[in-house]
Formats: structure tokens, sequence, C-alpha cells
């Protein structure tokens, strides 16, 4: 099944906030969040989370990885819960002092906000108008780290890169819940998988067949739509695998027919995965960023012979 709202998953389990820009919350001794979504949802998340925990404050907040939606609300979620810490990759934690990776996603948080304002299951008088503001990382975690909220519960540490450089997956074996973000691939409203490399297509493949192999019930990725069954998650990973070999051959048809232009290869791309797209997806001027990160890096790579 498709879990498509925001809402209790499974157990103590829960999307809160904006199903297509989501913070996720496993409850108990000591509360985790995971990822932040975006600037102007801070006050659903806080609101949301409050509903879930009442007075009491969540202890850790875990971010996939250093993308403007999943790291938008981190300096509104501090105000609202002082005790939270706030946890990256190390690499994530360096992009976060980038000045210009900075103004980028305080550019991005903002070009969002009309956009989710007319969803309509969004109350649009929720949204924050505040600028996206710069946070300290307070925990680097690493592959193979686990995490111990509490006697008998843990969240084990994948490092997965391929999406971005600095991509991190939490994978929760007592409740079978994997937080893949973007690192599995995204089913997008149509129905189709979206190929979600951008720093390297190699470590993205490999970081997929690594996530697929875990035994998973829910799987949660960047945005909107959680996966829930087991049989469910593994067809989709058998798909998210297949599409990505389908989609890199697919670029490089688009180079060729365009004579290398990536110009023109990302806009012929673009006329068949996101014109045809009549559903929610992702605003166009981020899917347009990524779309040409990964055309470019294919076509730097060379079509193997």
């Amino acid at each position: 099944m498709l879990f498509t709202t925001t809402g209790l998953i499974k157990d103590h389990f829960y999307i809160l906030g904006l199903a297509s820009y989501p913070v996720h919350l496993l409850d108990g001794e000591r509360p985790v969040l995971f990822d932040a979504g975006i600037t102007p949802g801070g006050r659903l998340y806080v609101e949301a989370i409050r509903a879930v925990l009442g007075k009491r404050q969540p202890w850790l907040l875990l971010i996939s990885h250093s993308h403007w939606d999943h790291c938008g609300a981190v300096a509104y979620l501090k105000d609202a819960f002082p005790s939270l810490k706030v946890a990256a990759s190390r690499r994530a934690a360096e992009v976060f002092k980038r000045p210009r990776a900075l103004e980028l996603m305080a550019e991005l948080n903002e070009s969002t906000r009309p956009i989710v304002a007319s969803f309509p299951e969004v109350d649009s008088s929720k949204l924050i108008d505040e600028p996206f503001r710069p946070f300290e990382v307070d925990m680097e975690v690493e592959d193979g780290q686990v995490i111990r909220p509490e006697a008998g519960s843990t969240v084990e540490v994948f490092a997965t890169p391929g999406h971005t450089r600095d991509h991190m997956s939490y994978y929760i074996p007592g409740e079978k819940i994997l937080l893949s973000a973007e690192a599995s691939g995204a089913l997008d409203a149509t129905g189709a998988i979206i190929t979600e490399f951008l720093s390297d297509y190699d470590a993205y493949f490999s970081s997929l067949t690594r996530l697929a192999r875990l035994d998973t019930e829910v799987l949660c990725q960047g945005h909107r739509i959680v996966v829930v069954g087991k049989d469910e998650v593994k067809a989709f990973f058998d798909r998210s695998l297949v599409e990505a070999v389908r989609f890199k051959e697919r670029v490089y048809e688009a180079l060729k027919t365009e004579e290398g232009d990536i110009d023109r290869a990302v806009a012929r791309i673009k006329a068949e995965q996101y014109d045809t797209n009549k559903g929610i997806k992702q605003p166009e001027g981020p899917y347009l960023l990524n779309l040409r990160a990964q055309v470019t890096h294919l076509a730097g790579k060379g079509k193997p012979q």
C-alpha cells in the first residue's frame, strides 16, 4: 500500500507537517526526527510534533543530506525545541557552512512558498513568512554507526552517496523502517519512478542495491509517498533498479541525438518526463537543476563501449 498523507504510519512512527516535504518522527523515550522539510512549513512541523509529543522535546534530528528541502526548517525547529540536537554526515556539515550553498537554500525555500500554498491539503495561513536560517550540526554521523534512542531501540546509519556525496539513509531494524530519502529513487504521482542520482551514477546504483537488501516493511522516500508492505517495498526496489539503468541509457540516447548538446538533451528529457506529469511534482527550477546535473555527469563519463 501507498501512504500519501500525514499521520501515524506504524506503531510510534509518523509522517508530519507536509506530505510533500515531510518530517518523520519515531516516538519513544527519546524521540527522533528525520529531516526538516522546507522553511515555510516550520510552524506546521512544530504543531504536528507537539500534537504527538505534548510537552516532551524531540531528542535528535537526523538529516539525510544537504538539499534545501530536507533542512529548510532546522533553525525553526531548534528555536521551538531548544534541547534538540542536529546530526548529519561530515560532508553535509561542511556544506552547511558554505555561503553560496546557504544562499541557494534560502532562494529555493523562498521559491517553494507559493507552490505549497496552492496545495489543497495545506492551510496556507500557517506557512511562515521568514527566510531560511543557517544552523549548526551538533553531531556527525558515519556509515555503520548505531544510534540508541532507548533500550531495545536502534537506528542504523548507512552512507548512501550518489544522489549527493553527503547522503545518509537511516534504518530502524526493530520496526523494519527505512528512511532513504532520494537514495532509493522516487515514486511520483503518476506511478513512475524517478532516478535520483546527481553526483555519481555508479555510487547511486551501488547505494540503491545495498538498500534493496535490507528487510524493509516501511520505505520512506524523500517526498510524499511512503511504501508500506514487504512485498510492495521489494517491488519498488526492483523497479527502481531497472529504471536507473533505463534512465541512464535514455540520457545517453538524448545526448547522441542532440550531438552532445547538454541544453538540448535536458530539454528533450524534460519534455518526456516532467511536462507530461500532470500531478503534484517538484517545482520546475529545482527539477531542472537536478536534471542538468544528471545529464552533465553522464556526459562527462562518456557511454561505455
